[in-house]
């Protein structure tokens, strides 16, 4: 009897013994549960930012490229401005020493000075035995160039490239006669007429070969070549400005062209 009570009482022992191994797993199996869970959170949340950090960048690549756009517009159009107010100031310079020649004439007459015709000579009663009527001035420079350029800015591409031609016949000299000989081949090429704007630049590079339009006018050459499938030799242009004038805004366009 003895030997059974003490076999009983030493399974009583024995069982919480047994069990406390069984129990301890569980807990650890609960901690790692837990901690999966917790990595699970944090990766869907990782992910989400992520997400949102990806859309933001987007957002502000496409904020980015619409500010350059603009800043380049804006840079064309100062450019632009500027090429006017420095035709204005060229053409008052022509008209001061215009005046200043008048005056040396003056003072070599001793004060009198014969002065032009004010008009035909139908107007003054005089026979004009030729029977020709006199040929009308040509305009002044700043006034036919700020026309044909204005027409440009509206889209009359026809009467700007009249006007360019009407300025580099009269005026072949000026500070902005290849100003004119690049212009004409940008309304051409805004008329997709591609061949004959190269044969327009092609004569800005062969005529005013120092002229500060020569990147441009390679860059929009090469543009021009793409156009026609000549991709080759459009490549040829932009690397040469690249190499030439790297630090111009035509440079700039071209490496843009250049990237694959």
């Amino acid at each position: 009897m003895n030997r059974l009570t003490a076999a009983a009482a030493a399974l009583v022992f024995a069982a919480p013994l047994a069990a406390r191994p069984a129990f301890a797993a569980n807990k650890d199996m609960e901690r790692l549960a837990l901690q999966v869970a917790t990595l699970q959170s944090q990766l869907t949340e990782m992910q989400r930012t992520a997400d949102e950090s990806r859309k933001e960048i987007r957002r502000l690549s496409e904020l980015l490229a619409e500010q350059n756009a603009l800043l380049q517009r804006l840079v064309a159009d100062r450019r632009q401005q500027d090429e006017a107010v420095t035709a204005e100031l060229k053409d008052l310079g022509d008209r001061v020493s215009v005046v200043g020649e008048a005056i040396q004439a003056l003072k070599a007459s001793g004060g009198v000075v014969p002065m032009p015709p004010a008009g035909p000579t139908a107007a003054t009663g005089a026979d004009d035995s030729s029977g020709a009527a006199p040929a009308a001035p040509a305009p002044a420079p700043r006034e036919l160039y700020s026309q044909a350029y204005a027409d440009y800015a509206r889209a009359n591409f026809d009467l700007a490239i009249q006007g360019f031609r009407e300025y580099i016949r009269n005026y072949p000299d000026t500070d902005f006669t290849d100003n004119a000989q690049y212009w004409i081949g940008e309304c051409l090429y805004s008329k997709k007429m591609y061949s004959e704007a190269i044969e327009a630049w092609n004569d800005l590079l062969r005529d005013y070969p120092s002229s500060d339009k020569i990147p441009d006018a390679r860059v929009k050459k090469g543009m021009a070549l793409e156009r026609l499938g000549r991709k080759s030799q459009a490549l040829v242009e932009y690397r040469y400005v690249v190499d030439r004038f790297p630090n111009s805004q035509a440079a700039r366009l071209a490496r843009e062209r250049l990237a694959p």
